[in-house]
């Protein structure tokens, strides 16, 4: 029984040192080694480097909406994120006057020909979206 125990003590070690050594040979070390389990949060600085060209949402909320030429039809509300953490509908607030008498209608994203830097909805007009049916929020 102690030449079990004493033999899988021996093993161990020596995968400890091939593993050791394996990361000394190509520059990392063991702290730098992920752990099983564990995951790194953020972005990697390339991540970064490639959110940085893209849109704050903040600063799209409440943008303008205009339509291929270029007339104001509306004005991004909310916008909805799909439980797989894609954009997928804009709320657009046609017509109303500081929240009050506003009609809400969801559109999807796609149908955007750009949502930054200015919202663009090609071939729509106010008294289209006025016809669509009002948004009306999930309760929760």
């Amino acid at each position: 029984m102690t030449t079990i125990f004493a033999s899988a003590a021996r093993l161990s070690t020596l995968v400890l040192v091939l593993f050791a050594g394996g990361f000394a040979a190509s520059g990392v070390t063991a702290q730098d080694a992920p752990i099983a389990g564990k995951a790194t949060l953020g972005v990697t600085v390339t991540e970064a480097q490639l959110v940085a060209t893209g849109w704050r949402a903040s600063k799209l909320i409440h943008a303008d909406v205009y339509n291929d030429k270029n007339e104001k039809i509306g004005r991004v509300d909310d916008l909805i994120v799909a439980p797989n953490g894609s954009l997928s509908v804009a709320i657009i607030d046609v017509g109303g006057f500081l929240g009050m008498a506003a009609h809400r209608v969801a559109i999807p994203i796609q149908q955007f020909k750009q949502i930054a830097p200015k919202a663009i909805l090609v071939g729509a007009n106010k008294e289209a979206l006025k016809k669509l049916p009002e948004f009306e929020y999930a309760k929760s």
